[in-house]
């Protein structure tokens, strides 16, 4: 009789599985059968949706962004289901690192932010709602994308904390991090003041 699979190699399991589907570059694929061109030649080169919308195709970016955070979604969903809370945050947390450094693209991806919102939603729906009100309260604020992201990320812990959800912590330390490490340019402008404005060409 084979041996049953390990806790450890479930959680190793569920990483890839998690990986795989946050590396899905739908950015990349909806401009391209869509017509738009090759989205890493154009404006930042990023594949976001912030970087699609300068194609100015709203509906490409939105599909950029409802996807991309799909994605992040359904791998915390998925694991949760099969095997758990634990695969759950692991998933999360590559399903980020995919998007980041997808294998697809030469590990040259996007900043996580539609994913980082999408793996809340799923993981602590709550935390994922107040998440994304943060979000929008930046960029109606600013009308810049990165610092709506930032402003979502700081937060996350906070609202971590105050809905009483403090069990995915750890993990929302280090998505906030990796949020801050993804956008270390933006953070250089926004200090500048030469962070551009969504719309703006770049």
């Amino acid at each position: 009789m084979p041996p049953m699979t390990t806790p450890q190699e479930l959680l190793l399991l569920w990483a890839l599985i998690g990986y795989l589907l946050g590396s899905i570059p739908f950015g990349v694929i909806l401009t391209k059968i869509m017509g738009l061109g090759d989205l890493r030649s154009i404006g930042s080169g990023n594949i976001g949706a912030t970087n699609v919308l300068r194609t100015g195709n709203k509906s490409a970016a939105a599909g950029t962004l409802l996807l991309d955070g799909a994605k992040g979604a359904v791998a915390v969903l998925l694991a949760r289901a099969f095997a758990g809370e634990d695969a759950a945050q692991v998933a999360a947390l590559t399903s980020f690192l995919g998007h980041c450094y997808p294998v697809w693209l030469r590990f040259k991806g996007g900043k996580g932010v539609a994913t980082f919102l999408g793996i809340m939603l799923a993981l602590i729906w709550p935390v994922g709602l107040l998440c994304c009100a943060t979000w929008i309260a930046g960029v109606a604020l600013t009308r810049i994308s990165s610092f709506g992201a930032l402003l979502a990320a700081s937060f996350s812990t906070i609202w971590m904390f105050l809905t009483a959800h403090t069990d995915a912590f750890v993990l929302g330390v280090l998505l906030t991090l990796l949020v801050f490490w993804r956008h270390r340019e933006n953070i250089w402008r926004l200090k500048a003041g030469t962070e551009p404005r969504i719309g703006e060409k770049r």
